[in-house]
């Protein structure tokens, strides 16, 4: 009788080590699984993703309504933006018809992005001028005009310059031509460096957002 208490007792002691054992080994697990992943490596598309995203310059400027924003408007959706301006005979115009292609490729179980114009020639871009100028692209497409050094400075604050010089009598508008991915938090989580493909570029969003969603998931919601 006390043999079989004592094979009882055995077997219980080894039944509790057994489930202490794992018990300790899924908190282990666990803990390896809260450090986050490192952002996607999209090099090969031109495109390069920061581990913890960048608040953009405060601003307060018009839209293409004429309505005054805010960087807090920025929050709540995906954006990708863009420096530029009107009357850009090239660049720009190129520019907005790849992220147009791009609008029309995104798989729709993805949040659908809205893409931003800011101006670099604010002299020119009147709301009414960039509303016309953006309405051509497609009801996600928005600008942003006002105060240059405003402008200038949400500018640097996506890593994007623009300067103004006159050759031959004729005033010239230079800027950066990457494209700027800016999360529901309003922050800077990408640049998305030229040439543009319409396929790279959703291809990198759908990247980026499906690892913002699994280790940043405030950033990503929209």
């Amino acid at each position: 009788m006390d043999r079989s208490i004592r094979l009882t007792l055995i077997l219980l002691l080894l039944v509790v080590v057994l489930i202490f054992g794992l018990v300790v080994g899924r908190q282990v697990l666990l803990v390896g699984n809260d450090q986050p992943s490192p952002p996607p490596e999209l090099s090969s598309i031109n495109a390069y993703v920061y581990e913890n995203s960048r608040k953009l310059a405060e601003f307060e400027l018009l839209n293409e309504q004429g309505e005054t924003v805010t960087r807090n408007s920025l929050q709540g959706k995906w954006t990708f933006a863009f420096v530029g301006y009107t009357n850009c005979p090239d660049i720009c115009p190129a520019a907005m018809a790849t992220l147009r292609k791009t609008d029309k490729i995104l798989p729709e179980e993805l949040p659908q992005p809205e893409f931003l114009l800011i101006s670099a020639d604010p002299e020119h871009d009147t709301p009414q001028r960039l509303k016309d100028y953006v309405g051509f692209f497609g009801d996600d497409f928005h600008g942003l005009t006002g105060d240059i050094e405003t402008l200038r400075a949400l500018a640097r604050s996506m890593n994007a310059v623009f300067s103004h010089r006159q050759v031959d009598g004729e005033r010239l508008v230079e800027h950066s031509g990457h494209f700027t991915l800016i999360n529901p938090e309003g922050e800077m989580i990408a640049v998305l460096q030229p040439p543009h493909n319409p396929e790279d570029l959703a291809e990198a969003y759908r990247e980026i957002y499906e690892w913002a969603r699994e280790n940043h998931p405030r950033a990503s919601q929209s």
